[in-house]
């Protein structure tokens, strides 16, 4: 995360706090960066031969329904010449929220989709463990053969097939014959 986005995100952060729109904004700049996603349309915005207030035009006619706090922070960034951040500023407005609302967000890696019981187990395990609400994202690999590898807070478990044969290499090739 860039520090400019991590600047920009958490100021967005302590004002939607401050007005209790904290969950509201979280999913209004969800769209928001998902819109960003669309090359063209970002191009646009950041056109310097479409002047700024057509820019901020068109951020108010494709936002009429968002909060005009998360309107106004489109148009500063937009402003600015810095919408390209708009990723890293959610980023760092979601890492806010987590920490607000005692939220941690792991991602599971299997070779295969969990089934809704493993899925079920895993997370209320992780919620006694961790003592936090969990935000579990899936992803299915099958390189990793097997087992269920976890990234969390910065940490990664690695429980998985490869893990244990990547390890094992490792251990061996230190071996000196």
């Amino acid at each position: 995360m860039t520090e400019t986005g991590k600047r920009y995100g958490t100021s967005l952060y302590e004002l939607a706090a401050e007005e209790g729109l904290t969950e509201r904004i979280l999913a209004e700049l969800d769209v928001a960066v998902n819109a960003m996603q669309e090359p063209g349309y970002l191009r646009l915005l950041m056109t310097p031969s479409v002047p700024k207030k057509e820019r901020c035009v068109l951020l108010d006619q494709a936002f009429a329904q968002a909060h005009p706090y998360l309107v106004n922070f489109l148009k500063i960034l937009c402003e600015a010449g810095i919408l390209p951040e708009l990723p890293a500023c959610a980023r760092a407005y979601r890492d806010r929220y987590n920490q607000d609302h005692n939220i941690l967000e792991v991602t599971a890696v299997s070779a295969v989709a969990l089934d809704e019981s493993a899925r079920s187990r895993l997370q209320e395990k992780l919620q006694r463990v961790t003592g936090k609400t969990i935000t579990l994202t899936e992803k299915v690999d099958p390189s990793v053969l097997g087992g269920l590898r976890l990234d969390l807070g910065g940490t990664r478990l690695d429980g998985t097939v490869q893990g244990r044969l990547e390890r094992l290499r490792n251990e061996i090739s230190g071996v000196v014959i």
